[in-house]
């Protein structure tokens, strides 16, 4: 009898080891490639492919289950979330799909997956097991966002109190009569920012809310494609796609390497009512200045009014960022914790200089603020410097997730890559 009641003991240990290993690379979990899938990482850490899903991946999800939720930009076989399943060695097969519209935002939290198209916020009710129980069904929280051919996407996401941050990036570069036009000025007042250019505030659980309904929580944001809520002080952090074309535009102000030098991309923390300032002015991450953007008189010199919103940390121009993660698990060393991960998706615009990017930076926090310089983290995603420079990269690293074992899965919206880098201890 002893015997007997043994056996289930033994085999519930043996689960609950392989689930622990399965999250603990130290333990036996996954390993990294040999080559690291070609990243340079810090000493310590490794990277392994999870996937390759061939489409251009945007945000994702992961479950503590092993099951991976990703948004794409475009639909693939008519879905737009792709489902996978990990593996014990962290490898994962797609297992489905569903949600027949493109998109970036995608969010879990409180039983239920968020996910976003360029027009709408939906979410789906999850299971016990985190799966979805209704595909093909979900009910619609936010419609008739504003959609133009430029800055579309809706990233999301939600702070503790049962509200939902959606970004409405502006179909503009800088609010000009002729958008992107020679020595054209800036629209007065910018009618635009009614309807975009910020993050606007919704309930989580309301049902069809528009404008109407939701608040415009921040404005003077022209996109804003990573996001998150800091837990540590409890507020909304964005990263702000700076303007362009600053020499196309203004040839007698800026050239060609001021242009691909300016504006800084900027890590804003955002507070009720706060204002960036676009497209009145632009961060000078060299002068450590707010300028008064040229289509509403500046001349690279006259700073702006102080009654816009100041940057928290200002990054190199035109990179990029569309992903941003703040770290609070366990497995990477001290150092990382609370800090934040972004993701800079790469440059196009800044030529004849050489385009900069296609890596994930690391940026320290202390008690919610942030504290020292900020790093690169994950590099080579383009494959070479060279390719880099020219713009031709392999990948363009996009989403950023955090594992239940403290793991970081990073996407890939140009070959559908996705990343997992995973710290071993020593």
């Amino acid at each position: 009898m002893k015997k007997i009641l043994l056996i289930p003991i033994l085999l519930s240990a043996l689960a609950f080891f392989t689930l622990f290993a399965f999250r603990d690379s130290s333990l036996g979990g996954p390993k990294p490639d040999a080559d690291n899938v070609g990243l340079k990482l810090p000493e310590g850490f490794g990277a392994l492919k999870v996937a390759d899903i061939g489409a251009k991946a945007r945000h994702l999800v992961v479950t503590p289950q092993g099951i991976i939720y990703v948004k794409l930009a475009r639909v693939k076989e008519e879905k737009g979330i792709i489902v996978l399943k990990e593996n014990s060695e962290g490898k994962a097969q797609v297992t489905g799909g569903f949600g027949n519209y493109g998109g970036t935002g995608i969010y879990m939290k409180d039983g239920y997956l968020y996910a976003s198209s360029n027009k709408e916020v939906f979410r789906y009710k999850l299971n016990e097991k985190n799966e979805v129980i209704d595909p093909n069904n979900p009910e619609t929280i936010v419609k008739g966002l504003k959609m133009g051919r430029q800055h579309e996407t809706k990233s999301l996401v939600m702070d503790n109190d049962g509200n939902i941050y959606v970004n409405i990036g502006v179909p503009s570069n800088s609010c000009q009569e002729q958008d992107r036009g020679l020595r054209s000025p800036g629209i007065p007042g910018c009618p635009l920012l009614d309807s975009a250019a910020g993050i606007w505030q919704f309930k989580k659980d309301k049902l069809n809310q528009s404008y109407s309904e939701g608040v415009r929580y921040a404005t003077g944001l022209r996109n804003v494609v990573g996001l998150d809520w800091n837990q540590q002080n409890n507020q909304l952090y964005v990263m702000q796609h700076g303007r362009d074309n600053l020499n196309s535009a203004w040839p007698e102000l800026y050239n060609t390497k001021e242009s691909a030098e300016l504006p800084a991309e900027c890590l804003y923390a955002l507070k009720k009512g706060d204002n960036a300032g676009w497209p009145f002015m632009y961060y000078d991450g060299i002068q450590g200045k707010k300028i008064v953007a040229p289509e509403y008189g500046g001349n690279k010199k006259k700073e702006a009014d102080p009654k816009y919103l100041d940057p928290v940390v200002a990054f190199p121009a035109h990179m990029a960022p569309n992903g941003l993660l703040f770290y609070t698990g366990k497995m990477f060393p001290e150092k990382y914790r609370n800090g934040a991960f972004i993701a800079f998706h790469g440059s196009w615009n800044r030529a004849p200089e050489p385009q900069k990017g296609f890596f994930v930076a690391f940026q320290p926090f202390k008690d919610g603020k942030p504290s020292g310089e900020w790093e690169i983290f994950a590099d080579n995603f383009a494959g070479t410097p060279e390719k880099a420079a020219m713009n031709k990269a392999d990948h363009r690293p996009c989403g950023l997730a955090q594992g239940a074992d403290g793991s970081l899965y990073v996407t890939d919206d140009s070959k559908g890559t996705i990343y997992r880098i995973v710290y071993s201890k020593k």
